[in-house]
Formats: structure tokens, sequence, C-alpha cells
């Protein structure tokens, strides 16, 4: 069984658990915070930092120009570099700047006490440069080079997985302290309880997210289609141009470019359904709980974390193909949107992340440590179900995790 804080708490060794923490959290550089259209991680940090800031925790966001947050502001480059996400350029003299200025801080008598990276490799390869702890959220998935990038570098930090999918397809010898999932303010999306014909695709234009497989089952349903998403250069313009563009006509399918805002809020609320295909292992997907948020039932493949967001018959189906996703369409009218809704309320709300979080920066500091969970203690995989119950999910690491709580308590600087 998954433990939740709310019934196990953090443990204090050094320090008030209730003291506020001083934060610094490393954004992307490539997109400001918030997004004005695609970027998921952006969101995510943004409302993080909120809710941090809200608890009365110091927090300096390290971001790309033109953030906004109720944290402290502090960008490093002179402007944000969404055309060129990835680069090698950019990333390494974002993160190099803000440890600097991490660095700067503690020389000032002001030193932070964790850092949270949410930037890409550099900071996990760097790490330890710095002597400030760093928690590290995988926003990615964990296969190939990006697998073989973290059997290298994953004992210089202290990585969280944002859903279990995430954590039982890592490799060997790369642990999680904790599962902690992306956050939703829900109460700023509407409920939509009258839904419209039309079903909803949203995402990359990727193959691996299935918007071909969303306008066949549309078609085999009989149902409207709307695709919204932005087209990126490369393969997934090769990929739109052959494989989307020729369906798209109006009235059956069609394409509304990316949406961002109300306009889509406006989409999610009125959708019948939210349409999933995927045929990867994703970590997470913003999309879902957004789509739920609004009361709008998510049909998916049970590929990565849909089979943890999506509770079979109660906020939407998992399906096989797009046969299968074709039939549930018809269905999809008996699930109540309240349920939707609830299921993502209790599950993912801003203030559970951020409940987590708080738990893994002390346990970083090593001011604080997160129990095992019996059925681990056990022997047990205890294969949890974020489902069906909210909070932290806890992971035992080996012993690499004492050997670097061990070299974090040695920095006086952070005991208070």
């Amino acid at each position: 069984m998954p433990i939740s804080l709310a019934t196990v708490g953090v443990l204090s060794t050094q320090r008030d658990p209730e003291t506020p923490l001083r934060v610094a959290m490393l954004a992307p550089p490539w997109i400001a915070v918030p997004p004005r259209g695609y970027g998921g991680i952006e969101e995510v940090v943004g409302l993080l930092c909120e809710t941090l800031v809200a608890r009365g925790h110091d927090v300096t966001l390290f971001a790309a120009p033109g953030s906004r947050s109720a944290a402290r502001v502090q960008t490093l480059l002179e402007s944000a570099h969404a055309d060129t996400i990835g680069s090698a350029l950019h990333e390494s003299d974002h993160v190099a700047s803000a440890f600097d200025a991490i660095d700067e801080a503690a020389d000032r008598g002001d030193p932070f006490d964790v850092i949270h990276d949410h930037s890409g490799f550099t900071a996990v390869a760097m790490a330890s440069r710095v002597s400030t702890p760093v928690v590290h959220t995988l926003h990615g998935a964990l296969t190939g080079e990006t697998a073989r990038f973290y059997e290298c570098h994953a004992r210089k930090v202290h990585l969280v997985a944002i859903s279990q999918s995430q954590v039982e397809h890592a490799p060997p010898g790369v642990r999680a302290v904790a599962v902690v999932s992306n956050p939703i303010a829900v109460d700023r999306w509407p409920l939509g309880t009258q839904k419209d014909d039309y079903v909803l695709w949203i995402g990359r234009m990727d193959p691996v997210k299935g918007a071909h497989r969303a306008i066949e089952a549309a078609r085999l349903a009989g149902r409207p289609l709307v695709l919204a998403g932005p087209v990126q250069t490369g393969q997934q313009a090769a990929y739109f141009r052959e494989r989307i563009e020729p369906h798209i006509d109006g009235r059956r399918v069609r394409y509304v470019g990316e949406v961002a805002g109300a306009a889509k809020q406006r989409l999610y609320e009125r959708a019948a359904a939210m349409l999933m295909p995927i045929r990867w292992d994703e970590p997470f997907g913003m999309v879902m709980i957004e789509a739920l948020a609004c009361g709008t039932p998510v049909i998916a493949f049970p590929e990565g974390a849909a089979r943890e967001i999506v509770i079979d018959g109660r906020n939407g189906m998992l399906v096989a193909d797009e046969a299968e996703m074709a039939r549930a369409i018809g269905r999809v009218g008996a699930i109540d949107p309240h349920h939707c809704r609830h299921s993502v309320r209790t599950r993912y709300d801003a203030a559970i992340t951020a409940d987590g979080y708080e738990a893994v920066y002390r346990h970083a500091m090593g001011v604080g440590h997160l129990p095992i969970p019996p059925g681990r203690q056990r022997g047990n995989p205890a294969r949890s179900h974020l489902a069906k119950k909210p909070g932290l999910q806890l992971i035992p690491r080996p012993h690499e995790e004492a050997d670097m709580t061990h070299r974090n308590r040695s920095d006086t600087r952070r005991v208070v």
C-alpha cells in the first residue's frame, strides 16, 4: 500500500518541520513561467512555486526571461530559447549561472536549504559541484541514452519520480526517493456537466502521442474530433503533413492549433471525452488531469501513467486499441463529470504535491527522513496504485542514499 503524508508525516531530527525553507527552484531555460501555450514543466513549476510561497517558504525561481511568479524571479539568460529546446549551450549556461548565484547567496550568509531542479541533465551531472542538496524531478522517460545518463549520475541528487510507472521502468541502480505527482489547481478549471458531441485530442504532433489513432477511433465511433497542439519543425511537421492533415475537413476532423488559457479550458469543458491513444510509457500526462478537472472522462490506452490516472469505469476507460476506443466513446455518457473532477482533486491537487515536496526537501537536507512502506520492509514489492490513494509514494534507496545524507549534513551552513 502507498503511504500518504496524512498518516505518516515527516520525522524531524534537527529542525522544526514547520520552519520555512529557502528553496532555489531551477526551471528550464526554454520557456517563461508560466507558459503562454505549450510548456507542461513550466506550468508545474509555476504552480509549485505559488503553493510553496503561500505556505510561507522563501522561494527563488531561476527561469527564462519573461517569467512571473509569486516567488522571487531571477533570470539568468538574455532571452528565452523556445526554438532551441535541448541546446547544451543554453542549458549549461543557465545552470552554471544559477549555481553561481546560489554560491554567492551562501557567501553572503543567506544560503539556500535545497535546490529543486526541473531544468534537465546539466544540473544532475554537475550537482556535486554545489554543497546545497539537489532534488531533481524526473520529467521524462527513463529509456535509452537517458537511462544510461541517470545510471551514471543519479547518485549525485535526490531523484523524484512523477508516477509509479516511471519508477517501474527505471533501469537497475536508478532509484527515486519518492513519487510526487504533478499538481493542478482544480478550482481554476471549469466543471462541464453539459457536453457537446465532439471528442478531443490535445498534445504534441508526435506519432507516439497518437493523433492518427484518435482520428481512426473517432471515425469508427461516428463522432467529430477536435485536434489541438503545436506542430514543431522536423519529424513532427512531416508526421502532421503526411498522417494528419489529409483527414482535416473542418467538420469530422478539426485542427485548432496550439491552445492555452480560456480557449483550452472551453475545449476540455465541452468535450464528450478526451482521447489518449498513446503507444509509449508516458511518465505522467497533464492533459489527462486537466480534462478530468473539467469533468471530461479520459479514454486511454493502458500505457505509462494512464493506468494510474484513469480509474477504469469511474473517471474514464482503459482500452486496448482504436476499435475498443470507438466502442468506449459510445458508452462514455454514463460517467459522471463530478466523479472525474473528484478523482483529480483527491490525488493531484497542488496542496498534495506541495506536501510531498516539503517532505522530500527536508529529507534531502538531512533534517527529516521518509519512512519505508511496511510492505517494502518485509521484502514485499508493495506495488502502488495512485488511482486509489493520494499522497507521497515512498521508495527505499540503497546505501548511496545514506552516504548522500551524511554528506549533506556535513554542510554546517544549513544547520539552524
